[in-house]
């Protein structure tokens, strides 16, 4: 009997295991076009109820889960909520839903430059100083700083770059400092006591980073709200392979220096020059579903605001033919074949929501497939974007993945 209990015990506790997971992985608030429809995973019982949207629960259950079909009045625009009940009655979680207008885009396809300046100094990794009695000191040890978090304050003072940490280090004169930094969008706080260095510098053994660099492609401009996406994937720090938390940044046009073609197990890409780059428009952000600004100098990517065209539905994309849009010889931007082979479109939580094949061989000769660099390639189906080519195959380069390109509008309304 005693047996029993324990085993009905721990039944309910992961039955409601279940049911906590479930609840707190739906996301708090969504952004949804005009007429969309999406599904949502939830556990038995669970159901959604709002009166300006529609709402139907699909019947086919997976391992007591079913999908909550969340449609939207094809006439509904604007701030509403749904509510997440248990057994129909119980609410147990409200989710704010913004309806907005389907959306019309330029699709670009061009290599730009990208120069971003990080919100504070990253910390990139940490060593050993050599004091001037020849001793050796680790003053971070204990202060509980790892590598990729972010310097934003000294004794209260802000930091907005390398210069900065290093001029209130030098101030401190070798006494302990309060040390402000983030780690996952959390602030912190800690102490630590600058070394006096060989050279007589006082130093506290962090490498830190305070700018990035590199190339990509830019994928498309809204003319309504005069912003462009880029790349369908975060930038990530070369060391600690963190998304880059950025302050500000700079987007500039480029010039091709050379290509790498891609291989099996060997990602090819475009080696770019900014050197002498013009400036085309400001990033204001870095997220992992791509990169984010305001587009000042629409003439510098010959930009025309009349080539619209609209942004598909995930209902409107389909396996088979299509086609992406990049820069490769001589700055001049052309259109290839691909094929569309898998669609998720119930995805809503990563980049990778179709599979894609390069099936133009002319792009196969040149590149090998897809490389890096490619990255942000917009992508075109039926004379409407789908989505933007976001990664490689390491072991087929003529195999990747894109993210739809509704995602990437969404992010955009939430980042703006």
């Amino acid at each position: 009997m005693k047996k029993f209990k324990i085993i009905f015990l721990i039944s309910i506790l992961l039955i409601l295991l279940i049911y906590v997971s479930n609840i707190t992985s739906l996301p708090d608030n969504l952004i949804l076009f005009k007429g969309e429809e999406i599904n949502l995973k939830t556990a038995w019982g669970l159901s959604i109820s709002n009166n300006n949207l529609e709402n139907k629960i699909n019947q086919k259950y997976e391992v007591m889960q079913t999908s909550t079909l969340l449609q939207t009045d094809k006439d509904y625009i604007g701030k509403t909520s749904v509510r997440l009940n248990l057994f129909g009655k119980i609410p147990v979680k409200t989710i704010d839903v913004n309806v907005i207008e389907n959306t019309k885009v330029v699709p670009l396809g061009d290599l730009v430059g990208l120069k971003l300046y990080t919100n504070g100094v990253l910390v990139v990794g940490m060593s050993e100083i050599s004091g001037v009695n020849n001793t050796k000191y680790r003053p971070y040890e204990k202060t509980g700083i790892k590598e990729g978090d972010t310097i934003v304050q000294v004794n209260e003072n802000t930091v907005t770059c390398t210069a900065d940490l290093l001029k209130y280090i030098k101030d401190a004169n070798g006494k302990e400092v309060s040390i402000g930094y983030v780690r996952n969008g959390n602030f912190e706080e800690t102490s630590i006591t600058p070394v006096k260095a060989k050279d007589n510098s006082y130093k506290i053994g962090l490498w830190v980073r305070d700018t990035a660099a590199g190339v990509g492609t830019v994928s498309f401009y809204e003319p309504s709200s005069g912003i462009f996406a880029a790349l369908g994937h975060g930038i990530l720090d070369i060391d600690t392979q963190e998304l880059l938390d950025i302050g500000t940044g700079d987007f500039v046009t480029t010039s091709i220096v050379s290509i790498k073609k891609g291989e099996k197990g060997t990602p090819g890409k475009i080696q770019g020059s900014i050197e002498n780059g013009q400036m085309i428009g400001q990033i204001y952000k870095n997220t992992e579903m791509g990169v984010y600004g305001s587009l000042k100098n629409l003439s510098a990517l010959n930009i025309n605001s009349q080539n619209t065209i609209e942004v598909a539905l995930r209902d409107d994309i389909n396996t088979g033919k299509a086609s992406i849009i990049c820069t490769l010889e001589n700055n001049r931007k052309e259109e290839y074949e691909i094929e569309i082979q898998k669609i998720d479109k119930n995805n809503t939580w990563d980049n990778k929501s179709m599979q894609v094949k390069v099936t133009d061989q002319r792009l196969i000769d040149k590149t090998g497939g897809i490389i890096q660099g490619m990255s942000g390639s917009p992508i075109i189906q039926n004379g409407k974007l789908i989505g933007v080519l976001t990664h490689v195959l390491v072991s087929n380069p003529a195999m990747g993945y894109g993210v739809f390109a509704d995602m990437m509008v969404k992010q955009m309304r939430q980042v703006h």
